[in-house]
């Protein structure tokens, strides 16, 4: 892979204060039986740091939702398509507190890459945002409008790296520990861009 030189598109991200942190652990106390969801977060058009960013923000925003953590940044090759005939993705994984069942949290995701112009022309095309549900608490399930977990998350190195980092004992529900998955895959062309980093919602 080539060098990537950071342009005034990608700006980096300052470190998130210890006292953001505290914030956040004190709000997630306002929700009532919260769930655990993990979403992997994907831009491979625009600006990408700040589509991803700004994805972050708005599920904070949503009611019933608490961003917990967010990953360090991958860029990622595209999967599907001839080497070269896209931009490389940025990718992150948010983990979340949620309220929100299973369908409402999709219907936020959608909204979500709606408000980024996320268009679904074709099947591995470009986009500016892709927001997708990894897991949510343990459930497993085979409903084709969302199947939990997703059913590529197991191999897909862009989606368990940052997961791995954020949560070293985090499991797949039905497939076992991430950092088990991770080791049987190659991480080719998934690259973890240390100079850029996505804060916690205020």
């Amino acid at each position: 892979m080539t060098a990537f030189t950071p342009g005034p598109s990608d700006p980096v991200v300052q470190p998130v204060p210890a006292a953001v942190t505290a914030r956040v652990d004190a709000a997630d106390s306002t929700l009532q039986n919260p769930r655990r969801a993990v979403l992997s977060l994907g831009s491979n058009l625009g600006n990408r740091l700040e589509t991803l960013q700004g994805a972050v923000d708005a599920l904070e925003d949503t009611p019933g939702v608490r961003v917990k953590a967010v990953s360090p940044v991958y860029e990622t090759e595209p999967w599907g398509v001839e080497p070269g005939s896209q931009p490389s993705y940025f990718n992150a994984v948010a983990v979340l507190r949620t309220t929100l069942p299973p369908s409402s949290l999709l219907e936020r995701a959608h909204a979500v890459e709606e408000a980024f112009h996320r268009v679904r022309d074709e099947r591995w095309g470009p986009r500016t945002l892709d927001v997708d549900i990894v897991s949510y608490d343990d459930v497993v399930s085979d409903d084709p409008v969302l199947t939990l977990p997703h059913p590529r998350a197991h191999e897909r190195a862009f989606v368990l790296a940052p997961w791995h980092d954020v949560d070293p004992a985090a499991a797949l529900p039905g497939r076992g520990p991430v950092a088990e998955l991770l080791d049987g895959i190659t991480r080719e062309g998934v690259t973890p861009r240390a100079d850029l980093e996505l804060r916690l919602p205020e």
